[in-house]
């Protein structure tokens, strides 16, 4: 595939009806749309989600979209970009690996604030973010791991393609708008990592999903832009590309309805999505043997050697770094502390003797053998029982028991009460407005 065949496969992805949307990403779809809320309440009084609101608070316009932690409404460009950027700010959202992002916190903002200007339905909200994340996905998937290593946050790159397919979706826009807002978005779109460890990176989410809501504004005006401005000559795609003309070099054979959003990964754990196949690894060694950290006489954790360089501080100085150390997190692990609650993550930790001495038993090797999202923990437990247990992120994971481990995560950070009371509104998605389901953002 061309980069100019990328357009035309977009536009028909984009015009497929709800009959051909495959029903396992749609399922998982639902699922994201849970866990982007719950993870944006639980964002609702970080510093940045406080400045955020107090800078869209300074614009006028029309207040048609609800925002994260305000009881107001705001216009729907003001309400993507603060709730993009709030429901990021844990960076406790899914994870698309193969897109190398986040689809949520880049679509579902500018979704809901569509659906509730045109007074759209919660489950017309997933269906856009569906088809939205798919088209992420794909993009990712062209720009490569290249795109992503030479510095830019495919989140808000790819993403804000993907967003604007989802908000041209609720606003009805036809084939040759969509085609407009796309060649709009691709002028748009920007973010890079070297925004990570500031406000920046989910501000990256928040421009995204802004810009998408601003390119569907202003085609649905007239606004011309490039006839395709995201494959044709010197658009997005060949500039960030430019080492390869063909599509297929990068992106594996699929169709419209084989949906590769299906494969999203959702964050179980607030820490370092590569050091969730260990924690998952070391509970399931936990529930089969006698582990425990008074017998552990040694833990040796194998990963790919990749993760090294992202998730193995040794002797982490704050809570934030302890989430990027694999052998504080097997400490917390087996020492009963939820890895699934922000608030563990607690400079103290850095001090507690007890999980430091725990913390010393672990080793962590790199093995070119193991998977990207694999891992191999082995415990020494004395008298020669060595108990070992391997996990991969990439396993699927069956749709009921993500069902139960997400509301798990809701309820420690957000209470049983109000976890509850979304996944129970979730359950009647099909009846209930977009409006119905973003007043628990200002809630």
């Amino acid at each position: 595939m061309r980069y100019e065949k990328l357009l035309p496969h977009i536009l028909d992805l984009a015009a497929l009806d709800d009959a051909a949307l495959d029903a396992t990403a749609l399922a998982t779809a639902k699922l994201s749309f849970y866990d982007w809320l719950v993870v944006s309440c639980a964002g609702s009084a970080e510093p940045l989600a406080v400045i955020m609101r107090d800078f869209i608070a300074s614009e006028a316009g029309t207040p048609t979209a609800s925002v994260t932690g305000s009881a107001q409404k705001f216009p729907a460009r003001a309400a993507a970009l603060a709730n993009g950027t709030i429901s990021h700010a844990l960076d406790y959202d899914d994870t698309h690996f193969a897109y190398v992002g986040h689809p949520s916190v880049a679509i579902f903002p500018a979704a809901l604030a569509a659906a509730e200007e045109v007074g759209a339905s919660a489950a017309d909200v997933c269906k856009a973010f569906l088809l939205g994340a798919e088209v992420s996905c794909r993009i990712g998937m062209v720009l490569g791991r290249r795109h992503y290593d030479a510095g830019f946050h495919q989140t808000a790159t790819a993403g804000c393609f993907g967003a604007t397919v989802a908000a041209a979706r609720l606003y009805q826009l036809d084939s040759a708008a969509l085609c407009g807002a796309l060649g709009l978005a691709s002028t748009r779109a920007s973010g890079l990592k070297s925004q990570f460890g500031t406000m920046g990176k989910p501000f990256n989410a928040g421009m995204a999903a802004a810009n998408a809501i601003e390119a569907c504004g202003l085609a649905r005006r007239g606004f011309t832009s490039a006839s395709d401005g995201l494959g044709g000559p010197q658009g997005f795609v060949p500039a960030h590309q430019p080492q390869h003309d063909d599509c297929e070099i990068l992106w594996p054979q699929t169709t419209p309805t084989k949906f590769i959003f299906a494969d999203v990964r959702h964050k179980l754990h607030a820490c370092c999505h590569g050091t969730h196949a260990m924690i998952e690894a070391l509970r399931m060694l936990m529930a089969k043997q006698d582990v425990t950290a008074e017998n552990l006489l040694s833990l040796t954790i194998k990963v790919n050697p990749r993760w090294l360089k992202v998730c193995d501080i040794k002797r982490p100085r704050t809570g934030l770094e302890v989430k990027f150390s694999y052998a504080f997190l097997a400490a917390m692990v087996l020492q009963q502390i939820d890895t699934a609650a922000t608030q563990s993550y607690d400079d103290a930790l850095c001090d507690d003797a007890a999980l430091a001495a725990t913390a010393g038993k672990v080793t962590v090797i790199g093995d070119e053998l193991i998977s990207d999202g694999g891992v191999v923990v082995s415990a020494d437990i004395g008298s020669g029982t060595i108990c070992t247990d391997a996990f991969d992120l990439m396993a699927p994971l069956d749709i009921a028991v993500l069902q139960s481990r997400l509301v798990a995560k809701a309820t420690a950070l957000l209470g049983a009460a109000k976890a509850g009371e979304i996944w129970h509104n979730m359950a009647a998605i099909e009846t209930i407005s977009a409006a119905d389901m973003a007043r628990y953002l200002r809630s």
